[in-house]
């Protein structure tokens, strides 16, 4: 039972409607706060089940990508480029983002999630090694596919290159509130769609005197455009 998401609803639902039963019923008497009481709970559910109805699941891919993509483009300045949705060949897999720049090489998936539900970690905090739950419901499925589709960009792309390419797992997240900066959890950073610049431009500042000149990003950029077809 306090499992269910619907639990917060109900409870501020029925706080809604006491508090405005009970202002009702000290002005007039306790039938009009209990007419009150019943029309502010009726007229809750109504706005309820309109603001919060679901959204399918490729509406939401789609929305939470092209979030992704407008804020990967304000980072070119930042000398950061990025290829989007990309098929790994001989699966069914899209890799949402492919960032390249001084700061690395990264696998970004992007997700929108119910914002109803919390976002939490086993764990807690930065940096943490855990799991990752939306709600009740434990994401570790999620975090080991972003990882897995960072170690395909890895190994397509090493092979390409003659060298090796290390590819970072990111999962950024909108909806609801992400309640730390950047947490680290089963070798994937998971954090807010509204950190992404924040995360890159760290990642150039972490790199120091191991930054990806222009030329190798141009070179990683060209070998991610052949070995990653656009997805259909």
């Amino acid at each position: 039972m306090l499992g269910d998401p619907r639990v917060p609803v109900w409870i501020r639902r029925a706080v809604l409607a006491l508090v405005a039963g009970g202002a009702v019923a000290l002005w007039q008497d306790w039938r009009w706060g209990l007419t009150a009481a019943a029309v502010v709970a009726i007229a809750d559910t109504v706005y309820q089940s309109k603001a919060m109805s679901p959204i399918p699941a490729d509406v939401r891919a789609i929305s939470a990508r092209r979030r992704t993509r407008h804020r990967l483009g304000m980072l070119r300045l930042s000398g950061y480029a990025a290829l989007h949705e990309r098929a790994i060949p001989g699966t069914d897999s899209i890799i949402d983002h492919l960032v390249i720049g001084p700061g690395g090489v990264f696998a970004v998936d992007s997700e929108r999630w119910d914002r109803r539900l919390p976002v939490r970690s086993t764990a807690g905090g930065p940096n943490a090694s855990g799991v990752l739950y939306h709600g009740p419901f434990s994401q570790s499925s999620r975090l080991v596919h972003a990882r897995w589709e960072a170690a395909m960009a890895a190994s397509l792309l090493s092979s390409e290159l003659g060298q090796e390419i290390n590819v970072g797992a990111v999962m950024v997240i909108y909806g609801p509130t992400v309640p730390w900066g950047v947490a680290t959890l089963r070798d994937v950073d998971v954090f807010s769609g509204s950190r992404i610049g924040k995360f890159f431009r760290r990642q150039k500042r972490l790199a120091r005197g191991h930054r990806l000149g222009d030329h190798e990003i141009d070179l990683i950029y060209a070998a991610a455009e052949r070995v990653l077809p656009p997805a259909d």
